[in-house]
């Protein structure tokens, strides 16, 4: 590991996080979502946003958010991210924020999303999307990004005698932590009969098997471990991250079972000094229930193929073994498109001990990984509290 990356630990904390309501936000844009959020994330803090000189941003359909974004808010960064990888975006920009603020090119950082896409969907019938174009298979009219999600399901099946039932299992402990966190879209009771005879939506992908679709903003805000020590919140740390991609199009995955999570989480383990035994609560891209089963496996926390059976019996969900997903994922909490924001929102959350019913107790170090894309791009980011440091 080179000086600089090992340098990044512990430099920077996380000091305030805003979420808006999620589900059905009827009548507002992205951008005031996401201006909602960054003004409860600065106020959480104790920070005016005058003193934002640091923006990370992105979304789907805009061609600048950076610059769009900082004339919404009247700020005027000199430090500005807002380049797109899919959802695993924001965990990302976690990385260029700590390395800016520990180089002093931004004293505060913003990180902040804003999404309408369950309106925009209900008003027009279209939902923003990654302008992607892969020239070898879009002929074929793929249903993205089910297709290539349901392509690693099916692998996946047939390497390890993964089953449905052991899908069903992660959507049915996301369900159980939903039902302790009132901010939730669906809190009702569901069974592992109800995700196996939900409506097959791209086989052997059922549509309780898929990601919610929300209104949503959630931002967080980022300075200087010496300046977190003097602020109103318990500073959060930022230990380790890791980023790795392995292609773009889901035709050009070397493996179909073994993610880039696999070379991200190795970077952010090393980067913190931690190993997955060490790790109290953990926050995966949950776009579909495959992804969990298959990030548990490429993290550290079962043997490849194994998944299925790690998630089963309970053992991720309130009161098993690895907390996971503890406000509920993209599965029954919220999933605005790009879901990597609420990953941090959470992990931080807990490790601050704030979130009532589904708090778990003790919780030092948080792991979250974002995925973005067709299982392309994933991000790693390890927290922990002061006494990690």
């Amino acid at each position: 590991m080179s000086p600089s990356r090992s340098g990044l630990r512990g430099s920077v904390a996380v000091v305030g996080v805003g979420l808006t309501a999620f589900g059905d936000l009827p009548g507002r844009s992205a951008r005031e979502n996401l201006a909602e959020a960054a003004f409860l994330a600065l106020a959480d803090a104790g920070i005016d946003k005058c003193e934002v000189d640091g923006l990370f941003t992105s979304n789907f359909p805009d061609t600048f958010p950076c610059l769009h974004v900082a004339e919404y808010l009247g700020i005027n960064p000199c430090v500005m991210d807002d380049s797109n990888i899919g959802g695993s975006v924001y965990v990302s920009q976690l990385q260029h924020a700590a390395a800016a603020i520990q180089t002093g090119l931004c004293n505060v950082a913003l990180i902040a999303m804003g999404s309408n896409t369950r309106s925009k969907l209900k008003q027009t019938g279209v939902m923003d999307a990654p302008r992607e174009h892969f020239k070898y298979s879009d002929e074929y009219k793929p249903k993205a990004p089910m297709n290539a999600y349901a392509l690693a399901t099916a692998r996946h099946m047939h390497e390890f005698g993964t089953t449905r039932h052991h899908l069903a299992e992660v959507a049915v402990a996301a369900r159980k932590w939903a039902q302790l966190n009132p901010r939730a879209m669906r809190r009702t009771p569901l069974s592992i009969e109800d995700v196996l005879q939900s409506k097959m939506v791209c086989d052997p992908l059922s549509a309780l098997d898929c990601c919610l679709v929300a209104d949503a903003g959630a931002a967080v805000v980022l300075v200087s471990s010496e300046r977190a020590k003097n602020l109103r919140q318990k500073p959060v740390y930022l230990l380790g991250v890791g980023v790795a991609m392995t292609h773009a199009g889901i035709a050009q995955m070397p493996d179909l079972t073994t993610t880039a999570a696999a070379q991200a989480s190795k970077i952010a383990y090393e980067m913190a000094g931690v190993k997955p035994k060490d790790v109290d609560v953990v926050e995966v891209y949950d776009a579909f229930t495959i992804n969990t089963i298959l990030f548990l496996e490429d993290l550290g926390f079962c043997k490849k193929g194994e998944g299925g059976d790690f998630v089963s019996n309970g053992n991720i969900a309130p009161g098993g073994s690895l907390p996971v997903n503890t406000n509920g994922g993209g599965l029954s909490c919220v999933h605005p498109g790009m879901y990597g924001l609420m990953l941090i929102a959470e992990s931080v959350e807990q490790l601050r001990g704030s979130t009532g019913d589904r708090q778990v107790k003790n919780a030092q170090i948080a792991l979250c990984n974002g995925n973005g894309g067709h299982l392309s791009s994933e991000v790693t980011a390890i927290f922990g509290t002061e006494d990690t440091l």
